[in-house]
């Protein structure tokens, strides 16, 4: 293969240029890098400055004016770095992505107060759904009611691409504040229109720039990577430290929105959070009863410590006296009930009531978590039995604030925090178990193997699997025998399942609602949770008349052929004597819907993008068809909601979220939707309080227009023929590449930093399932997280060229070339999965990828993988221009164009080093400065793509 042409590919549209919009983020950019390097200068000598900055200015001369002889200067540079000077290199520019990421995050703040300023409303807004809606004449009572049975539910996984240390988080989280009150001060500045406010801004932007400055100094000392491997607690602690800044203030910011567009009229508790932390099992042995109790322990920490602080501030607020404001009975009562006998607070009603609510409510911190509270007024007390008990307390204060015509006073704190005792509970998240199929089996076969009902049970067929588990069902009998000998993974699966039950009980039965089964490929496998879930308490009743379930059993349906066999599957199930009977009986928070989990990542590393987002549309229709069909048979319908298991990247179902929800089948939301957010996605979008909560109107105003504003015409056939047509193709040529190619897993472990990922202390669960080296037993996160590091992003986009390449021979050229545009200006679903491919695209990058496969010692192999991948790449690209109309990518999204081609420049060194480091490392180098100087630049490259896990 020939050494790799450096070109600055792929082409970007920059958009005219620096727009006078974008000046304060361009201003904001090169305060935080001139900070930066003030710091670099004074603390690691100018010498180091100067080679960093020289770095930087060929970086950016080669990327912006494709000055080749720029590139073979840095190229030349770069290699010739010593390990040290090559990890001050990468930290510098680690650094820099770091603080480009809040400088854009506070100008996508700025930006959208313009726009709502000038009263202009945009996609994804619910100012523009409540616009949509209008001219569709839907109603308020109509959004209400839709809402009232609604589930909208961001579920946050185990981070395992970007765990942030806490201190790095913290101090970021400083410098975003004071970015933004910068443009405060600016804005004050403006408004006062005078010399003396002029001098009162300087003032005031001096000592803002003296605390960035302090902080970003502490950013440069303080260690980015961790010594020792993510825990399961650690993960745990990551994951609350969004509820904690983002979801707990947030949330109930959000339906106070939704509220005052409805014109005040209640609004359910249908958005809620969920979290896998502590209960996702699959794969990770470190995770069991033990972690599960720890998270829900933290959880309910969490929310109840700040249910304290706000119950201590509304008795700071809430001085009426009654000499002033007779109190209403209710009022009284909870007032007089109070354990509080200070002389000074007896005409307080308000005040009294507070405390003693105070005093339960620590009262029950003890009782659930074993902390104590930060103060007490009186002795913690008659712990709350639950939350609709404490609730029921706010609601007293909220009436007779409201009889006595002082409803003012709900506003600022009262009702935010009834709304979020509505939506967080004691339990604060909803945490899912997850575990493989295989694992369950095992289990289930032990019991019934001591049981002496089935000695091998995995030996018996799917049909008699079937017989034996609802003969087990129907027998009210349990199947453990005590004092047997059960094999380990018995012992942890029933004790996982007992501790749900405690939880349940402990901190309400929202706590823990569902038990998702991965690798689902069979009837059996559903039934096997509903025996575990029988043997530790959480099946009652008798099968077949009364029987009710406590959890709800997912199916998990990941690869291709799964995908394809996923309605089948539900339908023979549902066809079960006593499993309709059994959800139709389920009450609130049991088993009485279905949820069903789409798996987007390991179908999408098993066929490639375009036949998994195919397989997933076509799954989700034949699941809608079912579920009505089931309505029809029984007179009655039977509530189902699908979980998608989007990742961060594209190539994981990644991508904007609005408009992944606008191109789901038409009939498929229904107001009900799980989702999970993933890989670098989580801090994008929630590490900044106001992005967080304009993420979650995204996913409310999708759910409503998708639900509310359904298409006005079935797709055409002959769009889902092209569709199947171009699946297959592109099924092929993946494939061929990735399964078929002989010695593909070689060039993989060797092209990509792979095997340098899973020695990262950022996971407690392994890269792989097994430990071979098959493509087949790599986790899909790993997996795109790879590719995307060597910037080939080929799970993003591989297969589409050749499938258009398959449907110009088929068709004809110019047929095809028709149908296709015509499928991309009228079809959401192709439109949607165009423009992810388009983005993936973009940021790709063929001469760095050359670079990486550079690595793999075996030249024919080298030049067999990259040829193919390079010549898809083309094929991919020009199909996209075929189909679009554009030659250049992101030509409709100004604001990612933007946002590459200020980056690309300063990950470009990254990833020279990276290769060059890996290169020395191994080849037997093995000093501790370039494994963190690998590691680092890993970190530093994820945090400038932003959604590459």
């Amino acid at each position: 293969m020939p050494k790799p042409v450096s070109s600055p590919a792929p082409e970007v549209v920059a958009h005219g240029g620096a727009a006078k919009k974008d000046q304060p983020l361009i201003e904001d950019i090169r305060l935080l890098g001139r900070l930066l390097g003030d710091v670099i200068r004074e603390h690691e000598g100018e010498e180091t400055f100067t080679l960093i900055e020289r770095i930087r200015q060929l970086s950016v001369a080669f990327r912006r004016h494709a000055d080749a002889r720029a590139d073979r200067e840095l190229k030349r540079l770069l290699h010739a770095l010593s390990d040290a000077q090559a990890v001050s290199v990468i930290r510098a520019f680690t650094y820099f992505s770091h603080l480009a990421n809040l400088a854009e995050d506070r100008h996508h703040i700025r930006r959208r107060e313009v726009h709502e300023r000038a009263g202009h409303v945009q996609p994804g807004s619910l100012a523009h759904t409540w616009q949509r809606l209008r001219r569709a004449g839907v109603g308020t009572d109509t959004i209400a009611e839709v809402l009232q049975q609604a589930l909208v539910s961001p579920v946050l996984t185990a981070h395992p691409t970007e765990v942030q240390r806490a201190s790095i988080r913290d101090a970021e989280n400083d410098i975003a504040r004071l970015l933004a009150q910068r443009d405060a001060i600016r804005a004050r500045a403006a408004a006062a229109g005078s010399r003396r406010g002029d001098r009162v801004s300087a003032r005031e932007l001096a000592a803002n720039e003296a605390l960035l400055r302090a902080r970003i100094t502490q950013l440069w000392h303080t260690r980015l990577l961790r010594f020792t491997r993510l825990t399961v607690s650690d993960e745990i602690n990551n994951a609350l430290a969004y509820f904690e800044r983002t979801f707990v203030p947030e949330v109930p910011r959000l339906y106070a929105d939704i509220e005052g567009a409805l014109g005040g009229a209640p609004v359910a508790p249908f958005l809620r959070l969920g979290q896998w932390t502590g209960g996702d099992r699959d794969g990770n042995p470190n995770v069991d009863a033990g972690t599960l109790a720890l998270a829900l322990q933290r959880q309910a920490d969490l929310i109840l410590r700040h249910y304290l602080r706000e119950v201590h501030a509304l008795g700071a607020e809430l001085s009426l006296s009654a000499m002033l404001l007779p109190a209403p009975p209710a009022l009284q009562a909870l007032s007089d009930a109070s354990p509080d006998t200070n002389a000074h607070r007896r005409d307080e009603p308000y005040r009294r009531a507070l405390i003693g609510m105070y005093a339960r409510l620590a009262a029950t911190l003890r009782e659930l978590t074993g902390g104590e509270a930060a103060r007490h007024a009186v002795a913690p007390q008659n712990p709350y039995p639950g939350a609709e008990a404490f609730l029921a307390d706010l609601r007293v204060l909220h009436d007779a604030l409201v009889e006595q015509g002082c409803a003012a006073l709900t506003e600022p704190r009262l009702k935010p925090l009834m709304r979020a005792v509505e939506v967080f509970g004691f339990h604060l998240a909803t945490l899912d178990l997850r575990q493989s199929s295989d694992q369950h089996e095992l289990a289930v076969a032990d019991l019934l193997r001591h049981a002496r009902i089935a000695p091998d049970y995995a030996a018996l067929d799917e049909g008699a699997r079937q017989r034996v588990l609802l003969q087990v069902l129907a027998d009210p009998r349990p199947l453990q025998v005590p004092e047997a000998p059960y094999d380990t993974v018995t012992l942890r699966e029933l004790a996982v399942f007992r501790a749900a039950r405690e939880a349940r009980q402990r901190y309400g039965a929202a706590a823990i609602r569902h038990a998702i089964i991965s690798h689902t490929e069979s009837v059996s496998d559903l039934l096997e949770v509903l025996v575990l879930q029988k043997e530790a308490g959480l099946l009652h009743g008798h099968w077949g008349e009364d029987a009710r379930a406590e959890l709800i059993v997912v199916p998990l349906f990941e690869t291709i052929d799964d995908l394809h066999r996923a309605a089948g599957i539900l339908a023979e199930y549902y066809a079960l004597p006593g499993v309709t009977a059994l959800v139709h009986a389920g009450g609130p928070l049991e088993y009485g819907e279905q949820d069903i989990m789409l798996g987007y990542s390991d179908s999408n590393k098993d066929g490639g993008i375009f036949t998994s987002n195919w397989s997933l549309y076509q799954a989700e229709v034949a699941l809608a068809a079912l579920f009505d069909r089931l309505a029809a048979q029984h007179g009655r319908p039977l509530r189902w909601r699908l979980f998608h298991g989007r990742g961060g990247t594209v190539g994981r179902g990644g991508g904007p979220s609005y408009e992944a929800i606008l191109a789901q089948p038409p009939g498929t939301v229904r107001g009900q939707i799980r989702l999970t957010e993933q890989g670098e996605v989580i801090g994008s979008k929630y590490a900044n309080p106001e992005i967080g909560r304009r993420n979650l109107e995204t996913l409310v105003a999708a759910t409503l227009e998708a639900t509310l504003l359904p298409p006005r015409r079935a797709v055409p056939r002959r769009y889902l023929q092209a569709a199947e047509a171009l699946s297959r193709a592109s099924f092929a040529a993946y494939r061929a590449l990735v399964y078929e190619t002989p010695g593909f897993a070689d060039y993989f472990f060797h092209a990509t930093p792979i095997r340098e990922i899973a020695e990262l202390n950022i996971g407690s669960r392994p890269a792989s399932r097994k430990a071979t080296q098959r493509i087949e037993d790599l986790r899909a996160i790993p997996w795109s997280f790879s590719w995307g590091q060597c910037r080939l992003t080929l799970p993003g986009w591989y297969g589409f060229g050749s499938g258009v390449a398959a449907l110009e021979e088929q068709m004809g050229r110019d047929a095809a070339h028709a149908l296709l545009r015509e499928m991309h200006a009228r079809w959401p679903f192709f439109a949607t999965l165009l423009s992810n491919i388009d983005m993936v695209l973009a940021k790709s990058d063929l001469a760095l990828g050359a670079l990486y496969a550079e690595l793999v010692p075996d030249a024919k192999l080298r030049r067999r993988v990259f040829g193919a991948i390079e010549a898809e790449w083309h094929r991919t690209h020009a199909a996209l221009e075929t189909i679009t109309g554009h030659a250049q990518r992101l030509a409709n999204n100004a604001a990612l164009a933007r946002s590459i081609a200020h980056r690309f420049p300063y990950i470009d060194p990254l990833h020279h080093l990276q290769v060059e480091l890996i290169r020395r490392f191994r080849a037997g180098n093995q000093e501790e400065k370039v494994k963190r100087g690998i590691h680092l630049s890993i970190n530093g490259v994820a945090a400038g793509l932003r959604n590459t896990g």
